[in-house]
């Protein structure tokens, strides 16, 4: 390899670092104060450069919030595609998704916080019509489980469907507001601690 195209190589991996790193900033400031709310010297201090210096790097906040929604939206769809294509029933398939949707919190949590206090707002632009897709596809997708899980005798057959689907997501998705990666428990404990109070409940067994 020839010096030249190492060092470009080296420059093009800084660049994409400091994107990355860019995008997180973004992130955090966008969760915290609201994408509205936020301005691109807002995002610039965050990240600690200048405004102008941002620029270089984006052409606009719109775009910023489209990199970070979409990367997290590519990322959570396809862990939920691998779930999908593993042949689980629909308990095991419940479960890994619910699972997935921690790991994105943890991976992703400013972003699931813009997406779920911005995407109404968002969706209303062209550019951001594929929150709306992504809304539909995922309540279509947790539809399909609940009646499979009814007709295979894993969920029950009583309950309002569409009304399990909103607790459910519900549920889950808020915790973005609280979770902390470096906190007591992981994602993956916090997934299970939520399947056992959603399949099982918090009523403790008596003994017969």
């Amino acid at each position: 390899m020839s010096p030249r195209r190492r060092d470009t190589e080296g420059t093009a991996a800084a660049r994409a670092e400091r994107r990355a790193e860019l995008l997180a900033a973004a992130a955090e400031v966008f969760a915290s104060q609201g994408y509205a709310a936020t301005t691109i010297r807002q995002v610039a201090d965050a990240a600690g450069i200048l405004g102008g210096s941002l620029y270089y790097h984006f052409d606009s906040k719109e775009s910023m919030a489209d990199e970070i929604l979409s990367t997290f939206l590519n990322e959570m769809w396809a862990s939920y595609e691998r779930v999908l294509a593993s042949g689980l029933d629909a308990r095991e398939t419940m479960e890994a998704i619910v699972v997935e949707s921690f790991r994105s919190i943890e991976r992703h949590r400013p972003a699931v916080v813009l997406y779920q206090n911005e995407s109404k707002h968002l969706a209303a632009g062209e550019r951001f019509r594929y929150l709306l897709d992504s809304h539909r596809r995922f309540e279509a997708m947790w539809t399909a489980l609940l009646d499979r899980g009814v007709e295979e005798g894993a969920f029950r057959a009583d309950l309002d469907r569409g009304l399990v689907y909103r607790f459910i997501r519900d549920t889950v998705w808020v915790a973005a507001n609280w979770y902390q990666p470096a906190g007591r428990l992981s994602a993956d404990d916090i997934a299970k601690q939520y399947l056992a109070m959603v399949l099982e409940g918090i009523q403790a067994t008596r003994a017969t």
